[in-house]
């Protein structure tokens, strides 16, 4: 908006442009009363977004003034909306008092709410955390910085990647909104609310000195962060955009953290969403690995699992302490008393945060007093599960528990058992806290006998029997007398309100007493409010402690919701070993196990020796099925849950591929095959032998040859050269000989039986490749018509009989020097002939070996 020459303007509208060039383009609710108001175009698109009413009213700098308001009481409803739809929002607030100022009221700018900058309790989902980050990247090909902040909670992190993994750890990270060099553009597949700031603020110079000045300190290298550039580049400049946002410090950020890659199991963005962790592939919140494991008590734990389930570890050890810690709880059902002590305790976490920012409400004070008195109680249940050879996971969580009662005693003392929604209200600080409060309080509470003996002294003087003394917020204290007496009413009455049958009256003792109440109303509430600012002042100290604290109960619910699933569902602690091997005894999916009424458990073993299991079988059958809940089970056993099985090994997993499914890309301009093929070059590039892959139906999306070579290749490329642990799963059977040429493959398949109802899947998982493809019966089942079915198999048998009478030259063997020619080959013409005897089959290429086939099968005499 272009910001016209404020001298035309009124003054409120010269204040108002003057604040909406502070607020740049995020709409400004400017606080008019008891509505926040919108003007001009912030106006119109609020009243788009929110179904608002757009209005005009009188004009300034001679413009129209278009508006449109909300309810101030009411707000958070709007700005939740609004932050959905991925706008940002300043508030600007009255600070002046009205009945004194001189011209329009004083406003201020007191906060701007973006995407990825929100703290309210309103605006945040309960089980996900929301962050901002800010990218630094000087070139698309060149490393990248990354920092990101999640304001609810203060942690702040930094990371360094190449440019490749750049998505990856977007997609992990997960910011709400990313903050960009004006200038820069995103080239990386992530999508999301986009902000900008100033180059200079990503400067180096700028940006560490930003940092250094935030966390007090000299130099960064007791954050480990000293050399890492790109980093500070991106966190400086964050800090400084997000402080900028809160027109404030932000006392809760008192420390980052490193964080680097090689400590997480790399997963990306395609094997998150085939794998159903937080999402399902139809964008539903249920049912997935979350939803099935989530049954934290708090929202601390809940986020927490989430947290836990997009990072599992690579280091055996911290995996370890978790195991051996669910493990623990489950003995004599630990876990059930300490869900039953942790059920209904308030989001500790975020409270602190608001503390922090000065933004908390007198009810959360309310719930943290509440919670802080319930805290004893968890932790004299934790220390019964936990003998002197406990693991020291669950002994860090009681150390953080054991808090010292200052606190507690603090907001006992403090805020009333039910106080107001907001201080303004009053009724929130307790009676004994403060002296002149109270007498304050005692002053305005005694009105009411002071008011009932005046009434009955002055019916009596005056001999007015309907005489009533009363009160209202509009008039203040008043005598009314009905119209029939009024020839009763002392000359000393004076009269403040005409009714229809009544008039009002205020004496000069009336009067007195309305000053002296009023005012001691009024230094109340005023007295209340500096309190309530003290009280925050003496809370600030204790934001480091609550934090402490709100991580143990959220470390302490994960390990009990997982034990309680664990020992719900027969769930085993897996063996963790140190070397790239899955071993997993009767595996079930974590997920389908919960959701169908008997599930079939299956084997999976892969190992240095046997590197790729190549799975045929049956449409439906369950390969899709088995290869996810392998993935799982793994993903479960590096967070350090137990896992659905019979028994388990699990060793060092640094990735997990997948490429199941098929979708193509139109708005990139990429068909289905396309997409297929980028998400396997990814996975070639980049797997190495301790990585986990899964394919499903590779080169499906083009010819049977192009696509029976690439499956070939790719499958060969996976075993020899990235070596990497795989599950292969293909409808090309020509494929189940890969494993006579190489010995780290073996083949399996879905079992499926047919009988006189039609196919039956046994989807259990068998040794050898599949007899056959049940295309036909699988298609039936789907409802093709009947006509249909009757064709397909005719033809069907019409292709078997004529393959059978030419027998299949193997793609990946040809007969021995020392085996007799086979008798077809005298049949083609002498050129064809000639080709096969002098075939080097060891060069000999998957799609030339297919085309030389094709040739035999169309040229080869067939009749004895």
């Amino acid at each position: 908006m272009t910001t016209p020459d404020l001298s035309h303007h009124t003054p409120m509208m010269q204040q108002y442009h003057r604040l909406k060039a502070e607020a740049g383009p995020s709409l400004l609710l400017y606080r008019m009363g008891d509505f926040y108001e919108l003007f001009y175009e912030d106006a119109e698109k609020a009243a788009r977004l929110l179904n608002l009413t757009l209005t005009t009213r009188g004009s300034s700098g001679g413009q129209p003034i278009k508006m449109a308001g909300v309810p101030f009481h009411s707000v958070d409803q709007y700005l939740a909306r609004l932050v959905k739809l991925g706008e940002s929002v300043t508030i600007c607030e009255q600070i002046g008092d009205p009945a004194t100022s001189k011209g329009p009221v004083e406003r201020q700018i007191v906060r701007t709410i973006t995407p990825g900058t929100l703290t309210d309790e309103a605006l945040l989902p309960a089980k996900a955390d929301v962050c901002v980050a800010a990218l630094v990247q000087d070139h698309p090909n060149k490393p990248a910085g990354l920092a990101w902040l999640n304001l609810a909670n203060g942690a702040f992190s930094v990371t360094e990647c190449a440019a490749d993994m750049l998505a990856s750890e977007l997609h992990r990270i997960a910011p709400a909104e990313l903050l960009l060099p004006e200038g820069q553009t995103l080239l990386a597949d992530y999508v999301t609310s986009l902000s900008t700031m100033p180059v200079w603020h990503f400067e180096l110079s700028n940006a560490r000195q930003h940092l250094l000045e935030h966390f007090a300190v000299d130099t960064l290298a007791g954050f480990d962060l000293e050399t890492l550039t790109l980093a500070q580049r991106a966190a400086g400049a964050l800090l400084r955009y997000v402080a900028h946002t809160q027109a404030k410090r932000l006392p809760h950020v008192f420390s980052i953290r490193v964080d680097r890659a090689s400590q997480y199991v790399h997963l990306d963005p395609v094997t998150r969403r085939n794998l159903e962790i937080t999402e399902t592939l139809r964008g539903e919140s249920s049912p997935t690995l979350f939803s099935t494991l989530d049954h934290c008590h708090t929202p601390m734990g809940s986020r927490l699992l989430r947290h836990w389930l997009h990072h599992p570890l690579r280091d055996n050890a911290p995996v370890q302490q978790r195991q051996q810690a669910i493990v623990q709880l489950m003995r004599q059902s630990h876990e059930q008393v300490l869900g039953a002590q942790l059920k209904s305790l308030p989001d500790i976490e975020r409270i602190a945060t608001r503390i922090a920012l000065r933004s908390v409400r007198p009810k959360e004070l309310a719930s943290l007093r509440d919670a802080l008195a319930r805290v004893p109680g968890v932790l004299a249940a934790l220390r019964e599960a936990l003998p002197e050879s406990a693991p020291p996971l669950l002994h860090q969580v009681a150390a953080a528990l054991d808090l010292e009662p200052r606190w507690h005693a603090l907001l006992q003392r403090a805020v009333t058992e039910e106080p107001a929604l907001h201080v303004r209200d009053g009724g929130v600080i307790a009676m004994g806290f403060d002296e002149e409060l109270d007498t304050l309080r005692t002053l305005e509470s005694e009105s009411g006998g002071v008011l009932l003996d005046l009434e009955a002294r002055e019916r009596e003087r005056t001999g007015i029997s309907t005489l009533r003394v009363e009160y209202n917020r509009v008039h203040g204290f008043f005598i009314e007398v009905s119209r029939a007496q009024l020839d009763k009413v002392p000359t000393e009455y004076r009269r403040r309100q005409t009714l229809k049958n009544a008039e009002r009256f205020i004496t000069p003792e009336l009067k007195e007493w309305e000053d002296k109440v009023l005012s001691a109303q009024d230094r109340a509430l005023s007295r209340e409010k500096w309190l309530f600012e003290q009280l925050l002042d003496q809370l600030s100290e204790s934001v480091p402690v609550l934090n402490s604290l709100s991580s143990a109960l959220a470390t302490l619910d994960v390990l009990c919701a997982l034990a309680h699933h664990a020992q719900a569902n027969q769930w085993v602690a897996p063996q963790l070993l140190p070397d790239a091997r899955i071993d997993i005894k009767q595996g079930r999916h974590p997920v389908v196990e919960r959701v169908i009424e008997r599930f079939t458990p299956n084997d999976s073993l892969l190992h240095a020796k046997r590197r790729l299991l190549l799975i045929t079988g049956p449409n439906m059958g369950g390969k899709s099925t088995y290869m996810r809940q392998t993935a799982l089970i793994v993903l479960l056993a590096r967070i350090g849950s137990l896992v659905p099985a019979n028994a388990a090994q699990i060793g060092v997993i640094d990735r997990i591929f997948t490429r199941i499914g098929a979708a193509d890309d139109l708005a990139g301009g990429r068909s289905t095959f396309m997409v297929e093929m980028i998400e396997a070059a990814a996975i070639l590039a980049a797997s190495t032998p301790q990585s986990l892959v899964l394919m499903d139906e590779i080169g499906r999306g083009t010819s049977t040859y192009d696509g029976l070579s690439l499956a070939w290749s790719i499958a060969h490329h996976l075993v020899r050269q990235n070596q990497a642990l795989s599950l292969f799963a293909t409808h090309y059977f020509e494929l189940t000989q890969l494993p006579l040429q190489l010995d780290e493959v073996s083949n399996v398949h879905l079992a499926a039986a047919e009988s006189s109802k039609g196919i039956v899947f046994l989807h259990e998982v068998k040794e050898g490749p599949a007899s056959k493809s049940y295309g036909i019966q699988v298609a039936q089942r789907a409802g093709i018509p009947a006509s249909v079915i009757r064709m397909a198999r005719k033809e069907l048998e019409r292709l078997e009989t004529q393959a059978e009478r030419v027998p299949q030259l193997s793609l990946f063997d040809a007969p021995s020097a020392s085996e007799p020619e086979p008798d077809y080959l005298e049949a083609p013409p002498d050129p064809l002939r000639t080709q096969l005897q002098n075939l080097d089959v060891d060069s000999l290429s998957p799609r030339a070996a297919l085309d030389l086939l094709y040739q035999l099968k169309t040229t080869a005499t067939l009749e004895p």
